[in-house]
């Protein structure tokens, strides 16, 4: 499967990318010629893309993650920002681990440059199935709680028709395959294709109650002879089970068509940029990684490419939040976002060694409106007209007396408040001793206007001087229910 992977990056690629050129003409039987131009698909009247300003580029030079005696190469690596620390999940194959193929990796460092604690293996194949021998490509995100990883599996290592599978964590190190152990995603096999991959590669990220996940898949009608493309699904559920929605020329549909491409690369990454408002996409070209940027609807390119140069053999992996999106600068959140790209390099036969490089997009203007302000600032706090603190959490505003019990729930807080938030109404008040309340497999919540706002320990409900109360569980579930006052980062 790792060999067919290299041969589908083995391409000549071009400084940009758009849906009318193809980055990659692979070399392998199963990836057959060049692909001919395309013209662009979906395109709507606007004053065309903008240009993004950038600086602190970031080529470390030093490698992060090693093969050492025990894994043959590293590559496909899937990051992100939690707790204060860099997780990471990537493929190799371990000696020791059984069956013997890819597995995937995990390591954690408190910094993107490490040094990172001793790689493990935390998933592998099931030894029979779809995924019997390889399981590869991880993408990793968290949502409500539960870990999801998705990735790309294939019974044997001629890797014919690869498919997607789904497993699930508490923790993001036991897994447990979801669906009864078959993939998620398969490939669409369209009259007339033959390309041998199948649909793989996959990344995943989650949007406005949307998992969205983007994919190879060689045999798709949208993809290009030599298998190049990327296609969208979106479904509340992970599962993609139910209510499975499309990107097509006429944006979302129900259903599994795959006749549009977002961008023409093999094994991209994403991310959704709350201060750019947008999805930004990451995918190797000859001068290192380009982002591609595309609107929320997938309607146009509100901004130019950005490319963030160096050396690579495979695919990119971003550093992301939990739920997929571009960590938030704490330093300056509504003009700044910081984009770190891990990805293999070559230093001998094999694509053996991850690196960082990165960048900073600056002055990007994340809070000119009310509508981005509170986008982009979400956990968050900043000082209210009231000389106490306001603290963002889902689209609204929650007023704070004390700076402590902002920094407990997790808020980060900014000294500058952009004006357009100025007349924005809180939603509740967490005033010094509000009333808390505890029940069993409930946790903690504070009680403001009638409503209750867990906040996850009586720690929390200390700082703010709150008593804890115990309540029965039917007690709990009988309040009106506000969002919990938690930042995860």
């Amino acid at each position: 499967m790792r060999r067919l992977l290299l041969l589908l990056l083995i391409c000549v690629t071009v400084a940009s990318c758009t849906e009318a050129q193809p980055q990659a003409e692979g070399t392998d039987s199963a990836v057959i010629g060049g692909a001919p131009a395309r013209p662009r698909q979906v395109q709507t009247d606007s004053p065309g893309p903008r240009a993004l300003s950038t600086d602190s580029p970031r080529d470390d030079g030093g490698i992060i993650v090693a093969a050492g005696e025990n894994a043959q190469y590293n590559y496909a690596p899937s990051a992100m920002v939690e707790g204060g620390r860099i997780r990471m999940w990537w493929c190799s194959q371990l000696v020791s681990a059984a069956p013997p193929g890819d597995d995937v990796l995990y390591a954690e460092a408190a910094t993107p440059i490490g040094p990172y604690t001793t790689p493990r293996a935390v998933f592998g194949g099931a030894g029979a199935g779809f995924d019997g021998r390889h399981t590869c490509d991880p993408s990793v995100i968290q949502v409500n709680g539960t870990y999801y990883l998705y990735y790309t599996g294939a019974p044997n290592d001629h890797s014919v028709g690869n498919a997607i599978g789904l497993a699930t964590s508490p923790d993001g190190l036991t897994w447990t395959r979801a669906k009864g152990g078959e993939p998620v995603v398969s490939s669409s096999y369209e009259v007339g294709r033959s390309n041998t991959y199948g649909a793989g590669q996959p990344s995943a990220l989650y949007l406005d109650g949307w998992f969205y996940l983007m994919f190879t898949d060689t045999n798709a009608r949208g993809a290009h002879d030599n298998g190049a493309g990327q296609f969208v699904l979106r479904s509340p559920d992970p599962m993609f089970a139910t209510r499975v929605e499309t990107l097509t020329p006429k944006g979302f549909v129900p259903g599994y068509g795959r006749d549009r491409s977002i961008v023409d690369a093999f094994s991209a990454d994403w991310m959704w940029i709350d201060a750019l408002d947008a999805f930004a996409i990451a995918h190797e070209t000859a001068g290192g990684t380009t982002l591609t940027f595309w609107d929320r609807g997938f309607t146009s390119h509100p901004y130019q490419p950005v490319l963030v140069p160096g050396p690579w053999e495979e695919g990119p992996g971003l550093a992301r939040r939990p739920d997929g999106h571009a960590p938030i600068s704490e330093k300056d959140p509504c003009g700044r976002v910081s984009v770190n790209v891990f990805r293999a390099t070559r230093d001998r036969a094999q694509p053996t060694d991850l690196r960082r490089f990165g960048l900073d997009l600056k002055d990007i203007g994340g809070c000119e409106t009310r509508v981005s302000a509170l986008a982009t600032l979400n956990g968050f706090a900043m000082p209210s007209p009231q000389r106490t603190l306001d603290m963002v959490m889902g689209s609204a505003v929650y007023r704070v007396d004390r700076r402590s019990v902002a920094e407990a729930f997790g808020a980060a807080v900014v000294e500058r408040r952009p004006a357009v938030l100025d007349n924005v109404t809180p939603s509740a008040h967490v005033v010094p001793g509000a009333e808390a309340v505890r029940a069993a497999d409930r946790g903690v919540g504070l009680l403001l206007g009638g409503k209750l706002y867990p906040i996850g320990s009586a720690e929390v409900a200390g700082v703010n001087s709150s008593r804890v109360v115990d309540v029965l569980p039917a007690t709990w579930d009988s309040y009106l229910r506000g969002p919990a006052l938690a930042v995860v980062r």
